[in-house]
């Protein structure tokens, strides 16, 4: 869902964040990004937290008065709305020769800017707001770009790559998806 917090609001906090701590969350987001283009799934996995919640929310146009209500709430329909056990199917059935929709794979390149970060109470969490593009080219003339803001949750843990995601919110530009399928991962 939209950010709770205003972008003045969330300014001020970011600029609260060192550095150093800054970079290092954009290069996870950069190796993270990585892994989902070059289709290196199994690693891909291992940087979610178990409780992670992947949700991408429809979005409707609406009004200028109407702007609370242009992407759908927690209770209502999405075009995922995942755990990881659900995340572990989708790959699962992604490695099958029936998956169709990934059959020849996709290629992606993702594109991620305009990070800003907010600390969260508990210690070692962070919230993740970026500005996304997604390219997808699939088969010989299917072209797919997908923009938007993802709002990540990121906990500080002891791996090689520093953080697990155990929340990502997709907020997709687009209100009209015209891709055949979104059979992939942001």
């Amino acid at each position: 869902m939209p950010p709770n917090s205003a972008p003045l609001e969330a300014l001020i906090a970011a600029r609260a964040i060192p550095r150093d701590l800054q970079q290092e969350i954009e290069q996870f987001l950069f190796y993270e990004a990585a892994l989902l283009n070059d289709r290196q799934m199994d690693a891909w996995y291992d940087l979610l937290a178990d409780d992670i919640r992947y949700v991408m929310p429809l979005r409707t146009t609406r009004g200028s008065r109407d702007r609370e209500s242009e992407f759908s709430k927690a209770d209502e329909i999405a075009y995922f709305d995942d755990t990881k056990a659900s995340i572990d199917l989708r790959l699962r059935r992604l490695r099958t020769s029936s998956a169709w929709a990934e059959e020849p794979p996709s290629r992606t390149r993702r594109f991620l800017t305009n990070v800003r970060i907010v600390t969260l109470d508990r210690p070692g969490e962070y919230e993740v707001l970026s500005a996304f593009l997604l390219y997808r080219n699939r088969a010989e003339r299917q072209t797919d770009i997908f923009a938007g803001e993802r709002i990540d949750g990121l906990r500080r843990c002891d791996t090689p790559a520093g953080f697990r995601l155990f929340a990502r919110t997709i907020l997709i530009d687009q209100a009209t998806l015209e891709a055949n399928n979104i059979s992939f991962f942001f």
